[in-house]
């Protein structure tokens, strides 16, 4: 027996050992970069002219995932945002657009106002990430090891800076054009770090003016991001931190002048150059190879509608505020209660089920009267149900994005599928802007390149998700996937 015993705790001994001298390899640092209203096409429009050490280097070395979409409609920045960290998409992580109705009140997707602004005393800071219903990858990385990763968040808009941190963050910081400056909230500290307000006295803008539609925001943002980088000594202790940066430039810039317009290209030669340097800052302060980066984007966007036209290429638009007054004209002509239709978000048309209630009327009968108006438009395909969308007569691919698109107590009650390119806005012969927010591929293909630890070069054309890219970076990790996700680890 004692023989016995000496030779079991002897295995217990060895197996110990062995534990002991086991570690799990990880990068000192994630980089998530998101370039708002980036085309995946991108990626190869502007790789001819672009500088060595920025976008070449992402495609030469990184591992491009080609055939990345978005899998829920609409295709819009604070969904975006969220989706790419969280790995799921409204139906469960409850961003549902940059603003939508919540009980009948349209509410801001980042909007709280119990607190207030750092830095700002204007409503810019009245935000936190409190309307967002899932965990994020950083989130998952703090509590893996229990808060010890630091995570940290930068861009100009306040949802592209707050949604992707998450909600255990250290710190988000948006840019105040009231003010000139980066801001933070009270949810995440009660004053602007010294080196903060230091930055902000070096590089400060005249108040009022929008540093988004300017080429010189996207460098701005990359300063800040290097900043918190140096100042937060991130990367420097024995667990992962984790910097999200997020490009709103190139979204505003974008719907101001359209995908082919000068001012576009000038960003995205900025954009080059900028990723090039922040590269080489990465290099010298982390280590090549030893930082794990991802480029992606929250949505693409469509081509000009009158440049298409222009060269025979079918485009339109229709008014979705206009639709709404139609609904409500024959709602109120049928039953006698004017504005049973509370308005839209993206092609989502809300209902008024407050004072459906109240009058006692049928939702169900309500909603088919909604949905006969609207497919009066022969813009519109089709007027689906959104709680029966899984059932409707249309492509599978368009059901699931609606269906996973769909919140019940925060989206609409009817999506209006419009024809291909066809704008939810009438527009003018002389318009040269964009926008997005539909399934068709030229909102909803996006660029995916990983890139630095553990990443071989290599490109796939498989199909894969937006959802996808949390559960990748996890994986690569060795953490536990956010708390809602639904996307699948790619395999490089």
């Amino acid at each position: 027996m004692k023989q016995k015993a000496f030779i079991i705790l002897s295995l217990l001994l060895m197996t110990t050992t062995a534990w002991a001298g086991q570690k799990i390899e990880h990068p000192k640092l994630v980089v998530g970069l998101v370039v708002d209203q980036m085309r995946w096409d991108y990626l190869y429009y502007y790789y001819d002219n672009a500088v060595e050490g920025g976008l070449k280097r992402l495609i030469d070395e990184g591992y491009s995932c080609e055939n990345t979409m978005i899998n829920y409609v609409p295709t819009v920045t604070a969904i975006g945002h969220t989706s790419v960290y969280t790995g799921t998409t409204p139906a469960l992580h409850g961003i549902c657009g940059n603003s939508f109705f919540e009980k009948g009140v349209k509410v801001s997707c980042c909007g709280d106002p119990n607190v207030k602004g750092v830095g700002s005393d204007s409503k810019a800071g009245q935000a936190s990430p409190r309307m967002m219903l899932a965990n994020t990858i950083g989130d998952q990385l703090r509590l893996s090891n229990d808060f010890k990763s630091r995570v940290f968040s930068v861009a100009m808009k306040d949802r592209a800076a707050i949604l992707p941190a998450g909600h255990s963050a250290n710190a988000a910081y948006w840019y105040d054009n009231s003010v000139g400056h980066f801001i933070s909230s009270t949810y995440y500290m009660d004053e602007l770090p010294k080196w903060v307000r230091d930055f902000n006295k070096r590089n400060a803008t005249k108040p009022d003016e929008d540093q988004k539609m300017k080429p010189e925001g996207v460098t701005l943002t990359f300063k800040m991001a290097e900043a918190i980088l140096e100042n937060e000594r991130l990367g420097s202790n024995d667990v992962t931190d984790m910097l999200c940066v997020s490009i709103s430039g190139t979204d505003a810039i974008g719907h101001e002048y359209g995908p082919r317009g000068e001012l576009t290209k000038a960003a995205y030669k900025q954009l080059d150059k900028d990723i090039a340097h922040f590269l080489k800052v990465l290099d010298q302060r982390i280590g090549r190879g030893r930082y794990l980066l991802f480029l992606t984007a929250d949505h693409a966007g469509a081509h000009n509608p009158n440049h298409l036209r222009q060269n025979k290429l079918p485009a339109d638009g229709w008014s979705a505020s206009g639709t709404v007054r139609d609904i409500n004209k024959r709602l109120a002509e049928k039953y006698g209660i004017e504005k049973l239709a509370l308005g839209h978000s993206s092609d989502f048309i809300y209902l008024n089920h407050a004072k459906i209630d109240s009058a006692g009327l049928d939702l169900q009968e309500v909603k088919r009267e909604a949905i006969r108006e609207i497919e009066k438009n022969d813009k519109i395909l089709y007027a689906v149900d959104c709680e029966n969308a899984a059932s409707a007569p249309i492509p599978q691919l368009i059901r699931e994005r609606i269906v996973n698109g769909y919140n019940r107590l925060r989206t609409g009650d009817i999506y209006a599928l419009p024809r291909a390119q066809m704008f939810p806005w009438e527009f003018k012969d002389d318009y040269k802007g964009t926008t997005h927010g539909e399934w068709n591929p030229y909102d909803s293909h996006i660029p995916l390149v990983f890139f630095g630890w553990n990443v071989n070069h290599g490109a796939t054309s498989k199909p894969t998700r937006i959802v996808d890219i949390a559960a990748t970076v996890c994986a690569l990790l060795h953490i536990q996937m956010p708390n809602a996700c639904i996307g699948d680890a790619i395999e490089f």
